[in-house]
């Protein structure tokens, strides 16, 4: 069985840093990137189980990224979890509205991130 595969997009490399060792520390292989155009620039290459994806990026959003996603993938079904530090009011009923599985707000809770993402691999799978 192969382990499971995550995509962490943030532009804050203290941030970025932390989730891939938390990833990686319950054995998923994780890639990271440090915009959106980076991830969007390799995504077709990769075979992923979920993203988790920061909102609040310079030139693209999370949820441009989202919107891209859902319009050149239409049948695409990877789950997206949106976390922020900026809980603008109606950020999170307009991820969910573009499809987002999971919205969580930074500090994400380990343990809360990791059994979220698992939980939706394993409705997707």
């Amino acid at each position: 069985m192969r382990r499971h595969r995550v995509a962490v997009i943030d532009d804050d490399e203290s941030v970025r840093t932390a989730l891939v060792r938390l990833f990686r520390s319950v054995d998923f292989e994780t890639f990271a990137f440090g915009s959106a155009r980076a991830f969007l620039s390799e995504f077709r290459d990769l075979t992923l189980d979920c993203v988790v994806l920061d909102l609040q990026m310079p030139e693209m959003t999370g949820l441009d990224v989202q919107r891209y996603l859902k319009l050149v993938y239409p049948s695409l079904a990877l789950p997206v979890v949106m976390i922020t530090a900026h809980d603008e009011p109606g950020s999170c009923e307009n991820c969910l509205a573009a499809g987002v599985s999971a919205y969580m707000r930074k500090p994400v809770e380990s343990t809360a991130l990791v059994d979220e993402v698992r939980r939706l691999i394993e409705t997707t799978l």
